[in-house]
């Protein structure tokens, strides 16, 4: 893969026709995406799909078979992996673990806790903290370098419902506060569905991709996830002028309109 051939205006990162085998197995084949600065892409599909393997080529951390991943050029990337396993005889708090990534980012470190919300226990033993302030944690050393493209698989996994809209809810307001790209792969689809530009549904190939409200009725999605979670979504989906904290508190944003925030038909917030 050459992935310093020209890329679109605006990409980070583009995918062509990839795929990847192991051991004579295609584990995905035939995938396109764009990510650009400022939007947010989620990649969804069934257990078993090749969503992680997707993500790992486009870091390189696996070989593609075929097909091209063109980064642009000078992109810092930051990767919050699905399983992160920590030995729990290592003393370490969340302030100890972000300054990992390198000893020059150690006065930057308290800041990207803040930013994520868990400052107030930048000294607790990592060991002791919540699933959802792990989550946080992982994200704040994937900040750490001001990255331009935010990698992220299953970030809201081992997090409780409320914690998980809290999280996406977090990942948007980097997203506009930084200017970020940002690719997430979920299995949360009511929440991920809600909270992203665009979609790209795979299972082992591209079965579909575009806007959510679109995914939601292609027939590929209906097959996957059934004609309940396609009903369920058209009634979540929903365009509207103000977007939520991470507390869910409401801040209107008049003439600035991210897209897509959930609601129910009663007007309840649900993410």
């Amino acid at each position: 893969m050459n992935q310093n051939r020209k890329i679109e205006p605006g990409a980070l990162v583009e995918v062509s026709g990839l795929e990847v085998r192991a051991k004579n197995r295609v584990l995905v084949t035939g995938i396109d995406l764009t990510v650009a600065a400022g939007e947010i892409v989620s990649v969804i599909g069934p257990n078993g799909a090749g969503k992680t393997t997707l993500i790992r080529a486009v870091l390189g951390l696996i070989p593609a078979t075929s097909g091209r991943v063109r980064i642009r050029p000078g992109t810092r990337i930051g990767y919050v992996p699905q399983r992160l396993t920590l030995n729990p005889n290592l003393p370490l708090s969340p302030r100890r673990f972000v300054g990992l990534s390198g000893a020059k980012m150690k006065g930057r470190r308290q800041a990207v806790l803040d930013e994520v919300g868990i400052g107030h226990v930048a000294d607790s033993s990592i060991h002791d903290i919540s699933g959802g302030e792990l989550q946080r944690t992982l994200l704040a050393r994937a900040l750490l370098s001001d990255p331009d493209l935010l990698v992220l698989d299953e970030p809201a996994q081992a997090v409780d419902i409320t914690g998980q809209t809290e999280l996406y809810a977090l990942i948007e307001k980097i997203r506009d506060e930084r200017g970020c790209g940002v690719l997430m792969v979920s299995h949360d689809l009511h929440l991920v569905m809600s909270a992203t530009d665009k979609v790209v549904c795979i299972n082992g190939h591209l079965c579909c991709a575009g806007r959510p409200d679109a995914v939601s009725q292609h027939p590929e999605y209906v097959a996957l996830f059934g004609a309940e979670a396609a009903r369920a979504l058209a009634l979540y989906q929903h365009h509207h002028d103000h977007t939520h904290d991470v507390d869910g508190h409401v801040h209107n944003e008049h003439g600035h309109d991210h897209g897509h925030h959930a609601h129910n038909h009663d007007g309840h917030t649900h993410g």
